[in-house]
């Protein structure tokens, strides 16, 4: 499935707002519109997707985020909350939030670093790394899913150019 991005289709939202602009404001260039309306539409259609996955585990896709990245950090799956926030890019604040409700439904539990007894760290559980590992099967499945609509030259393309945006603006990535 090739889409022309010049030959919107005729139900395409950002096409028929571009198409007000230019009526009314003509002396303006909606074209930047084309990219950003549409990455804004579809990163909230891709957030509904992907939270549907995580709600079947019981799970917010914060908390998918959380567990995630103690299950990446490798035996014995845990991060001091300083690593869990930079690896989750949230806040401590939502941090705090989320460990407290992961360590509620047991998935997480929070220690004395064995190392220094003044380093406190976030651990999976057992039950948590079970689940995280159900749950990152089912999340990759479903991405591989919504990349289908696109064929492979596509999907190369768009993740080169994603990946040349994002270091333009981020260059620590």
């Amino acid at each position: 499935m090739t889409v022309d991005a010049h030959d919107p289709l005729p139900d395409d939202h950002v096409a028929r707002i571009q198409a007000e602009w230019r009526r009314e404001r003509p002396d303006l260039d909606p074209a930047p519109q084309a990219i950003f309306g549409r990455l804004s539409r579809l990163a909230a259609l891709i957030d509904v997707e992907l939270d549907a996955v995580f709600a079947t585990f019981g799970l917010s896709a914060g908390e998918f985020d959380v567990l995630a990245a103690l299950r990446r950090a490798g035996d014995p799956f845990e991060r001091t909350p300083t690593e869990l926030a930079s690896s989750t890019m949230i806040t401590a604040g939502g941090l705090t939030k989320r460990v407290d409700r992961l360590q509620t439904a047991g998935l997480v539990r929070r220690r004395t670093a064995e190392h220094d007894g003044r380093v406190r760290v976030v651990a999976l559980t057992t039950k948590g790394r079970a689940l995280v590992d159900e749950a990152i099967a089912a999340h990759l499945a479903n991405e591989h899913r919504l990349l289908s609509l696109l064929e492979p030259p596509e999907r190369e393309h768009l993740e080169r150019a994603l990946r040349q945006w994002l270091r333009a603006l981020a260059p620590q990535g």
